[in-house]
């Protein structure tokens, strides 16, 4: 299940849609990142019909890695019209990161899509560490 805690700022953008997102450590950070996707596109999301996939990604960096995650989960969505309901982070380094994502087959009945993103963008990523507090900061085409 998907919640809304204030995990993430929405930050006003011309013609796109920017995310400030904090988290405890990186895991966290990813997770919120990843619920914080899924919320601007779905809002709640529940289902009795969740199944689970391995996902395993690298990438150069951990901003080249969130916006990888992030378009994975778009991917799953707009190419596999499939909805990540959960979110568990198993692993994750500077260069890979393991995930459990439960999934839901997209039922219109059931998933009001809210906001269509078409992208997750390079421009100004951010993922920084200051004193402890993990951040996010990550602009969506809309």
């Amino acid at each position: 299940m998907i919640d809304n805690k204030n995990d993430f700022l929405l930050i006003d953008h011309t013609a796109d849609l920017g995310l400030e997102i904090k988290g405890s450590d990186p895991s966290d950070l990813f997770k919120k990142a990843g619920k914080a996707l899924l919320q601007i596109m779905f809002g709640d999301i529940s289902s009795d019909r969740t199944t689970f996939i391995s996902v395993s990604l690298s990438g150069d960096d951990l901003p080249d890695l969130m916006v990888r995650w992030l378009t994975e989960i778009l991917y799953l969505f707009e190419g596999e019209h499939l909805v990540a309901a959960d979110i568990k982070i198993d692993s994750l380094s500077p260069v890979a990161l393991d995930a459990t994502i439960g999934i839901t087959p997209f039922d219109p009945l059931q998933h009001e899509l809210i906001r269509e993103i078409k992208a997750v963008t390079y421009h100004q990523i951010e993922v920084t560490d200051k004193n402890g507090i993990w951040s996010a900061r990550i602009i969506l085409d809309i």
